[in-house]
């Protein structure tokens, strides 16, 4: 089993990425007049889940061996059929080049 403060300084860690503090009791607070964000963003709402192992980022392993060959940053799009748009997966090391790479498109 994981130790509670495990997830808990994962959550602190990634709300003051983003200059925000982690949300204490967020998801079982019940308050309505409380955000059940991991966070205390104004504008995000961060979501952190601390597991063994999630099958995106083992599908990002994969991408990650491929891109490596190649030279290049790893990113998977995960599409679903019937949903419009997408989801990109990249690991926050790679984060800044992926998003450099969308603003030269515009």
């Amino acid at each position: 089993m994981t130790h509670r403060r495990t997830w808990q300084k994962r959550e602190q860690t990634i709300a003051e990425m983003f200059g925000a503090k982690r949300n204490r009791s967020s998801g079982s607070s019940g308050r309505a007049d409380l955000s059940s964000s991991d966070s205390t963003h104004d504008r995000l709402y961060l979501e952190a889940k601390l597991r063994a192992k999630h099958a995106a980022v083992t599908l990002w392993d994969d991408t990650k061996i491929k891109a490596d060959r190649e030279g290049k940053v790893p990113v998977v799009a995960l599409v679903e059929k019937g949903r419009p748009g997408y989801w990109i997966l990249v690991h926050i090391d790679h984060l800044q080049a992926v998003a450099k790479e969308v603003q030269d498109v515009d």
